[in-house]
């Protein structure tokens, strides 16, 4: 091989490592330009940020700020000119805090919370339009009207018992004819039932007759004796008048109905001795029957004696039956939670008849005017019942409400809304359950509380022992108090308030203030060093 070709080759080689170590290097930079972005610089903080729209990093930032500016809850952040709410973590929701600090739950700091952010406030939850739209909410008006309802109920027909009527033996007798032969035989009023000799009766009747007869002074009061012996022995005014109209003695009784009816109980046959106060028949008047129907608990109290009440029955068809809540009985039927209400029913031709059964629609008294909600809007949580209110920008706030009846999908609200408010119909478990983690519920329709104006006193003191909330401390006098040395509990701040680690034998220098009925409140407390041995 000459000199030339091994240059050439030569020359070859080294120019495919020279590209091979090009197309290396381009491609490792390739490669950690897309793993290693460079890191964009971080907007700087303004009073026009959204503090809400911050990240974590300039949230502990600020958090720290707080603490070397001593600002808490409460006060008005000079950096964003906003009012700070609480402090919070944002890996552990639902927790919120009054001062700046360090997270109890993580390795990092709290970060705050703002009033008037576009996404923080301290009563509301924003939600952007996108959000709305994905999550399809939709609102309706708080409007004001009344609820058009009507109870319904199934009962069976019974006889109402007072078109009851007993017929009973006024004196010893003989049943000699019978007019009703069977139970359930239905008669007019007037008609005769059953025809009796009574002996004592015609006894009585003759010695009338015989004063009747006579004349002379004296006989008028004798005469007037004798009708009184006659009422006396159980006679009627009618039988007593037919025999002064006759001048004869009337020894059979006739007993007549004195309602139109049915004989509902027949206690005698014909030839049955009737003894006083012995019980003959009952008859039972069709003019009217009760219906007693099964309304639930929580209906009855819209009922009232009087409403009225539309009636129908298998056992009639095409026929309707008009009456009224006679009355709501006072007993609970402790199986089916229903209370019986009474109904009235016309029956002018005898169709209804006991143990029918009956469909009634029992008209509610018309409503007062209120405000109206659509049932939908209103979340029940066992303990209240809540609305989330749509507000402008986006913002929606929990009210608890006062619900009330509920017909046709809407709901009476008595207290909590105002006309014209919109409420949210759909998607408002899920903006609740983000206002409970924000701690929106515990001020739920709650006015600001006033700072504290209770005097308060600041004293060095040494821990003896710890127990849950309460320390036991070992303080100098008091002068403002009047207090001498002495030991005795106090009321511990929040966690997130306290020194780490406290233990007994600490010095603390602690601020207090008195409390009715209880041990004073430490508001706040720092340690101090322990003092230089000598």
């Amino acid at each position: 091989m000459s000199k030339k070709t091994s240059f050439v080759a030569l020359a070859a080689v080294a120019l495919l490592v020279a590209v091979g170590a090009g197309a290396w290097w381009l491609g490792m930079q390739q490669g950690m330009g897309h793993t290693s972005p460079a890191p964009q610089p971080v907007a700087a903080t303004t009073a026009s940020d959204d503090p809400s729209l911050w990240t974590i990093p300039q949230g502990e930032a600020a958090t720290r700020r707080h603490i070397r500016e001593s600002l808490k809850a409460g006060d008005v952040d000079p950096v964003t000119g906003r009012r700070i709410l609480n402090y919070h973590d944002p890996m552990v929701p639902g927790k919120n805090f009054e001062a700046p600090a360090k997270s109890p739950f993580m390795d990092m700091m709290l970060v705050p919370r703002y009033a008037g952010s576009d996404a923080a406030d301290a009563s509301s939850v924003t939600v952007s339009p996108r959000i709305q739209q994905n999550l399809g909410l939709r609102t309706a008006p708080v409007v004001e009207g009344s609820l058009v309802s009507e109870v319904t109920a199934v009962g069976n027909v019974a006889w109402n018992e007072r078109e009851r009527v007993e017929l009973s033996s006024r004196a010893m007798g003989f049943v000699e004819k019978l007019h009703v032969k069977a139970t359930l035989d239905r008669v007019a009023a007037g008609a005769p039932l059953a025809e009796l000799y009574v002996p004592d009766w015609v006894a009585a009747q003759e010695e009338y007759l015989a004063l009747a007869r006579l004349s002379g002074d004296g006989t008028d009061a004798l005469q007037d004796a004798a009708r009184q012996r006659m009422r006396q022995a159980g006679m009627t005014p009618a039988h007593i008048q037919r025999v002064v109209a006759s001048g004869a003695v009337q020894a059979r009784f006739t007993l007549t109905a004195p309602i139109a009816g049915i004989v509902s109980e027949l206690m005698v046959r014909e030839g049955a001795t009737a003894m006083p106060g012995m019980t003959l028949m009952r008859l039972q008047g069709t003019r009217t029957v009760w219906a007693e129907g099964a309304v639930p608990e929580s209906q009855a109290a819209l009922l009232q004696p009087g409403a009225r009440v539309r009636t129908t029955s298998p056992g009639a068809p095409g026929q309707t039956f008009e009456g009224q809540v006679q009355a709501l009985l006072p007993e609970v039927d402790a199986v089916t939670r229903t209370i019986r209400a009474r109904v009235e029913l016309a029956n002018p031709q005898g169709r209804l008849v006991p143990g029918m059964l009956v469909s009634m629609r029992l008209d509610r008294p018309k409503a007062a005017t209120t405000l109206l909600v659509p049932s939908d809007a209103v979340i029940h949580t066992g303990r209240r019942s809540v609305v989330m209110v749509a507000e402008d920008g986006g913002r929606f706030r929990p009210v608890e409400v006062t619900a009330g009846l509920e017909v046709g999908g809407q709901t009476e609200i008595s207290a909590g809304l105002q006309m014209g408010q919109r409420v949210v119909l759909s998607g408002q478990f899920l903006i609740d359950s983000e206002a409970s983690l924000r701690g929106l519920e515990a001020r739920l329709n709650q006015e600001p509380v006033p700072p504290s104006t209770q005097q308060r006193y600041t004293t060095d003191a040494v821990i003896d022992a710890l127990s849950g909330d309460t320390v036991t401390l070992t303080h100098p006098p008091i002068p403002a108090l009047k207090w001498p040395q002495m030991q005795m509990d106090f009321k511990l701040p929040p966690r997130s308030q306290q020194p780490r680690d406290l233990e007994a034998g600490d010095r603390l220098q602690i601020e207090f203030e008195m409390q009715d009925g209880d041990v004073p409140r430490i508001t706040s407390l720092q340690r101090v060093a322990p003092e230089p041995r000598q």
